[in-house]
């Protein structure tokens, strides 16, 4: 019997896969439990353009990350944080920081996207922090850790 997958099953495939599994473990199973449809002329069309447009969907998201890319791949960020005499910074700079300082250079980043090659930083400098903003694209912002 061929069905279409409505979600990710061990196995046996992804979403909006067509295969084809015995009757008894699609009409027993699959179907009942909301993990496949049957596999009917129309549910083929309907899947076709879902994956159509899911994939059109898709590019689109990767464009607008691409050109996020290439504007913060320029960016050169200066946050502040109160130092002591010899340059160590009362408490950390993190992620958190990193995002406000893009989000004021007039950029919308998730701060759960930005990972920082140390894990705190401590002193003043210059450092550089990768941004994931697609599963394919990543950017390089530069910033620099300077006192109050």
């Amino acid at each position: 019997m061929e069905i279409i997958l409505k979600q990710d099953v061990d196995r046996l495939g992804s979403k909006h896969d067509l295969v084809t599994v015995k009757s008894g473990y699609a009409r027993n199973y699959l179907i009942p439990q909301g993990m496949a449809i049957a596999a009917t002329p129309s549910a083929k069309k309907v899947v076709a353009e879902v994956v159509k447009q899911q994939a059109h969907k898709a590019a689109k998201a990767q464009e607008e990350a691409q050109a996020l890319a290439s504007k913060l791949q320029g960016l050169t960020l200066k946050i502040g944080a109160k130092a002591g005499e010899s340059g160590k910074i009362f408490g950390s700079v993190n992620s958190i920081q990193i995002a406000e300082a893009i989000q004021a250079a007039g950029h919308d980043v998730d701060r759960k996207a930005i990972h920082i090659a140390e894990d705190s930083i401590k002193e003043l400098g210059t450092y550089e922090a990768t941004i994931k903003l697609h599963k394919e694209v990543t950017a390089t912002v530069s910033f620099e850790v300077v006192a109050d």
